[in-house]
């Protein structure tokens, strides 16, 4: 097994609502709207991606693999809904960066190995960044580098998330442990 990459670069997707500010409170419900809960496979969910969340329903056709997302707090609020986790995961994203995440959601997607990256105070400064940009995100230490210039400090991965991300997901980590 190889271990991932503690450095992911990739063009950035910053979540505004219609007045053009840092979305705050994305549930699950607009993550992964409920109508699509009969799709197991979970290869078919990432078309269905954001599509209930106003300004954003066309995401999943825009959306390329290695691309961030950026939101506001409490990303992920809700329900434990997995595929809110499995959508952003078919469609290859990134990483998911937040001023901070639903209980339930950030541990869903620890499990899963979605890089869910804490940055606290991000929505004083979230005018900074724009749709298109090119972030690098440093999980090891939770620097953010924007366009290859401006740095800013998030939440470094625990020692815990960083070995399940390396691993794969919670079960790869936990069969590593066991030989």
């Amino acid at each position: 097994m190889t271990a991932k990459p503690t450095r992911i670069t990739g063009r950035l997707w910053v979540l505004t609502d219609p007045e053009g500010k840092l979305y705050d409170d994305i549930d699950t419900d607009m993550i992964f709207h409920n109508r699509y809960l009969h799709i197991t496979d979970v290869d078919q969910m990432g078309q269905y991606a954001l599509d209930n969340l106003i300004g954003w329903e066309d995401f999943a056709k825009k959306a390329r693999p290695g691309d961030i997302v950026m939101a506001g707090r409490n990303f992920g609020a809700g329900s434990s809904r997995q595929q809110a986790v499995d959508c952003f995961r078919a469609l290859g994203i990134g990483a998911i960066i937040a001023e901070s995440f639903g209980a339930i959601y950030k541990r869903n997607g620890i499990n899963s190995g979605l890089p869910l990256v804490t940055f606290p105070g991000l929505t004083d400064i979230a005018s900074q960044f724009q749709s298109g940009d090119t972030v690098e995100i440093d999980l090891a230490n939770g620097e953010i580098t924007l366009d290859g210039e401006r740095t800013f400090q998030a939440q470094p991965f625990s020692r815990v998330q960083m070995d399940i991300y390396q691993a794969g997901d919670l079960f790869a980590y936990g069969k590593s442990q066991s030989t």
